[in-house]
């Protein structure tokens, strides 16, 4: 038996690697898939006043820091009792879907995009964004840089700065809109509804009108069963910042619907002991394994899940194209036969992506957000509270508990990767299973197919580990003044 190892993954955010062990006939005996950091965030929070995770919290990833800094909020909120004004909250979900705007059209074009713009089997020095910018156009990739330069202005003029938002605080925000920043919104918004047409264009023409890579997104190797995650509104369609969490079956079923503070009669998590991942599971199915079907309690949190357990988008453009998105691959535009392909969340993105820029255009245009009346402070306090968003990773889950003065005593987070991991995990040994063969030689195309099935998760494991195993892993080599080994001692998980 051999081991390959890929490491580091790459295209992700964080660090993590996969481990294969192939027989001696070619065949695969079993993959692993490893996160080897431990952030322990959570940890962290204890003692801080719950004022502070708003901005504490962002500093957990660079790459969606304003999702932890709505969450926290929310939570936050809660914790004292708080109801927030009207404008305000109409400030929070407009900077929101600006972020959602930018982070979908990074993962796209700069990330999963290398695998079905260059292709799955080009060079790895091609797949890469420049490889990108060289296959569709150098107009393209200023598009893409524009765009993301729109999301981070929406993200500036609402939370403060470019990166790690300050203004979302208990009672509401501490920073008003002008008229002149108003005015530059609108425009924005505009502008970003063209980007989510161009977005849809390159779907349809690179992506879509490749016979064989629509075929790839349907093969066997790249399918799991499992059940759906994500927030819907009142009317149950896709929700980034607020609603309720609702959950459905493999086969469309609604499993159960729920709101945030009753979080933990639905979810509960599993930890094994060769990685510092967490593996949540819906609690009334159970841990089964790393198993799909009606009979296993694991669940997606992604784009696609989110698609998966709405009955349509609340934007006329993203509407469309989410009926085209089921009646492409189900038959039936109305969504109530769920898609299990996991490449087809790439897909589910760019709906995604064009339902946050139509928001954008038509939140930036309400006269109140330019209100005065955007903060209510806090008077009282609960002692708990429970914030859920809808990362673009999947859904985000902030939990705190406090003390008479607001000082934080417990604190609980499942970030969006995190309910994925599960299905990450499978994702990964199912088309390892499928690629590689008894007899067949194992190409660099073949491991970074194996590596689509991971990246498809747009995974970020800045923040997604926090379970501890009994023991740290550990490799000490002391060596000479000319390098020589001398010893070499290995500490490993238990």
């Amino acid at each position: 038996m051999k081991e390959i190892t890929i490491d580091p993954i790459t295209r992700l955010e964080g660090h993590g690697k996969i481990h294969l062990f192939v027989n001696d006939d070619g065949g695969l005996a079993n993959a692993y898939f490893q996160v080897p950091e431990l952030r322990g965030f959570e940890r962290f929070c204890q003692g801080r006043p719950v004022e502070e995770m708003c901005r504490i919290t962002t500093r957990i990833c660079g790459v969606c820091p304003d999702a932890h800094h709505m969450a926290a909020a929310k939570a936050a909120d809660a914790v004292y009792g708080a109801t927030i004004p009207s404008a305000a909250r109409k400030l929070r979900e407009l900077v929101y879907n600006g972020f959602y705007a930018g982070d979908h059209t990074t993962h796209f074009f700069a990330l999963g995009g290398p695998d079905f713009v260059c292709g799955p089997d080009a060079p790895p020095e091609e797949r890469n964004i420049l490889g990108v910018i060289k296959k569709v156009g150098l107009d393209a990739g200023k598009k893409v840089i524009a765009q993301r330069a729109r999301g981070q202005r929406i993200i500036e003029i609402i939370g403060g700065k470019k990166v790690h938002p300050v203004t979302a605080l208990p009672g509401g925000m501490s920073k008003r809109v002008t008229r002149q920043e108003h005015e530059e919104m609108i425009k924005i918004g505009q502008e970003m509804v063209e980007f989510g047409k161009f977005a849809i264009q390159v779907l349809n023409d690179v992506v879509l009108a490749n016979k064989a890579y629509v075929d790839l997104i349907l093969s066997d190797m790249y399918t799991h069963k499992t059940y759906n995650m994500g927030l819907v509104d009142s009317h149950n369609k896709v929700n980034f910042y607020d609603g309720r969490v609702r959950v459905t079956a493999p086969d469309g079923t609604e499993h159960a619907k729920y709101d945030p503070e009753d979080y933990l009669d639905y979810v509960a998590e599993h930890v094994e002991p060769y990685s510092y991942l967490k593996y949540p599971f819906l609690k009334k199915v159970g841990w089964k394994g790393f198993v799909d079907g009606m009979d296993s309690g694991v669940y997606k949190a992604t784009p696609l899940a989110r698609l998966n357990v709405s009955d349509g988008m609340a934007t006329p453009l993203a509407q469309a194209e989410y009926e085209r998105f089921y009646e492409t691959l189900t038959g039936d535009r109305s969504g109530r036969i769920p898609v299990h392909s996991t490449l087809a969340t790439h897909w589910a993105r760019v709906v995604e992506l064009m339902f946050a820029c139509e928001a954008v255009a038509l939140q930036s245009q309400d006269e109140e957000i330019i209100s005065d009346h955007i903060l209510d402070p806090p008077t009282s306090i609960v002692g708990e509270g429970i914030g859920i968003v809808e990362a673009p990773r999947g859904t985000l889950t902030h939990h705190y508990k406090t003390d008479k003065n607001g000082i934080i005593t417990e604190a609980n987070l499942i970030v969006g990767t995190t309910n994925n991991n599960a299905p990450i995990t499978m994702s990964i040994k199912r088309a390892a299973e499928g690629l590689i063969k008894k007899g067949q030689e194992i190409s660099q195309g073949a491991l970074n197919k194996i590596e689509m099935a991971f990246r498809a998760y747009d995974p970020c494991f800045g923040c997604a580990t926090h379970s501890l195993p009994g023991q740290m892993p550990m490799e000490l080599v002391i060596r000479d003044a000319e390098s020589r080994e001398i010893i070499q001692i290995i500490r490993r998980n238990c």
